[in-house]
């Protein structure tokens, strides 16, 4: 071999030395940033303004008075009765109670189903035992049951424990989630490697400190995720609570049944109580909104 041999770069297929110029500029294209154009900024903010119609429209009506609720064409703009009618609202409901009663009520599930959705997500994903796929079979299988067969049966087994009209009553049977379990599972499956597992298990730690340093910091992204469809679907449910619950001790939900009632309804003082039923969610999801979405980024780029 000469020496010309020896310094002369080797060529690839575009002529390029190794063929790495493409390549390279590959590269560098898939760095770039990607820019919307002015068509998507149109459909995102018809998008978003058609998912605020709903609430705008409940804040203004929260704002007239019954009459004006009734007259046609409708209002389509604020009014001047916005706080007399959520102080109504309030006082009637006894929205104060209520508004405990939901923080723990919604707090205690989410943090239940998303601990036990969690630990039974990495069994049914990572750990080997007899009859697994029977088991997550089943556990899939309760998903497809209405929750309404199970009431009667439900509240006579809470009447047998004394919980009637307790906030227990509400929260124990809904503490595990047969959908946060097959959620938590799908995600384990790609975003927790094996080999970390066996890594942590050669260097002598526990099944609880591997579910602590290794588990649960991999699955933060979607446990952020189920926390967030947790906590609004448990400050949401109404089945349930007003089977359960009274007057006396109620939830947002229950509380808020209690506008419906008398000969002519006040809409104006019901949208109001609406309107402050839905302002826990609106900031929880302001003030975690970005972790969460960040979250789900992080979690996308290292999967």
């Amino acid at each position: 071999m000469t020496t010309t041999e020896l310094t002369a770069p080797r060529t690839g297929a575009k002529g390029t030395p190794d063929g790495r110029g493409t390549g390279r500029r590959r590269v560098l294209g898939a760095g770039k940033q990607l820019h919307a154009g002015p068509v998507t900024y149109v459909v995102l903010t018809v998008f978003a303004l058609v998912s605020l119609a709903p609430l705008v429209w409940t804040a203004v009506a929260a704002s007239r008075n019954n009459e004006r609720l009734a007259q046609t064409p409708p209002p389509l703009w604020f009014g001047g009765n916005l706080f007399k009618n959520l102080q109504a609202a309030w006082d009637q409901a006894g929205l104060g109670t209520a508004m405990v009663n939901s923080t723990i009520v919604a707090g205690t599930i989410t943090v239940g189903t998303v601990v036990f959705s969690t630990l039974a997500g990495f069994a049914f994903a990572k750990l080997r035992f007899r009859f697994s796929g029977l088991l997550l079979l089943l556990t899939i299988g309760t998903m497809m049951i209405p929750p309404q067969l199970a009431v009667v049966p439900l509240y006579l087994w809470m009447s047998d424990l004394g919980w009637s009209n307790q906030l227990q009553t509400v929260i124990l049977p809904t503490l595990v989630s047969a959908f946060g379990t097959f959620f938590m599972r799908q995600y384990l499956l790609q975003a927790l490697p094996t080999e970390l597992i066996e890594a942590a298990r050669v260097d002598g730690a526990s099944s609880l400190r591997v579910v602590w340093h290794v588990v649960f910091p991999a699955a933060r992204p979607a446990m952020a995720v189920l926390g967030l469809l947790t906590f609004v679907m448990a400050w949401n449910d109404f089945l349930w609570p007003i089977i359960a619950l009274n007057q006396q001790n109620p939830t947002v939900q229950v509380a808020l049944n209690s506008l419906g009632t008398g000969y002519v309804p006040d809409q104006a003082v019901i949208m109001a109580g609406a309107l402050l039923g839905t302002l826990p969610l609106l900031i929880a999801f302001l003030l975690f909104g970005k972790q969460i979405v960040g979250g789900i980024m992080q979690g996308a780029i290292k999967g």
